[in-house]
């Protein structure tokens, strides 16, 4: 039987931010989009994206604006983002383990077998994390199928850009 509930995953909300920002910086510099077209275009529950954008907005990654001409739209400090960012801005601090968060997290990390590979994972996942940018992963994902694409193009270009 094949397990799905790993607790190496991303929480729902930092994929639906991730989704979001990649949208978003599809869109030109000086188009918004309303919450329904980004729940639509994210495959995202309007209220659940609602705090997302919220967390995003806090961060400075966005920007929200209400009336008629309103909407949300990525900032340049958004577009800038690496996932690591993004991911952060949601969910705080990455750590593959607890005995990564400090020294003082594991008293057993000088002479534990694991704790090298633990680090090594770490640095690595930071690493590709951080090397992906919203930007240029909207790039390639408006480059492979038109303005609008977002989520499978976005990875694929993740993927791409690691090899």
């Amino acid at each position: 039987m094949k397990k799905t509930n790993s607790s190496m995953q991303l929480t729902r909300a930092a994929d639906y931010a991730m989704r979001v920002m990649v949208h978003l910086a599809t869109l030109p510099a000086d188009e918004r989009a309303l919450l329904p077209a980004l729940a639509a275009a994210t495959a995202a529950p309007e209220s659940f994206l609602s705090k997302v954008l919220q967390a995003l907005s806090r961060a400075r990654m966005i920007t929200s604006q209400r009336g008629q001409s309103g909407g949300f739209a990525i900032l340049p400090k958004g577009r800038k983002a690496s996932m690591r960012a993004v991911i952060e801005a949601i969910d705080g601090p990455l750590f593959l383990n607890v005995c990564l968060i400090s020294k003082r997290a594991c008293g057993r990390s000088k002479w534990c077998p694991a704790h090298p590979v633990w680090v090594e994972a770490q640095q690595a996942m930071m690493a590709v994390l951080s090397g992906a940018v919203i930007q240029e992963l909207a790039d390639g994902a408006a480059r492979e199928n038109g303005r609008t694409a977002i989520v499978v193009p976005a990875i694929a270009a993740l993927k791409a850009k690691r090899h």
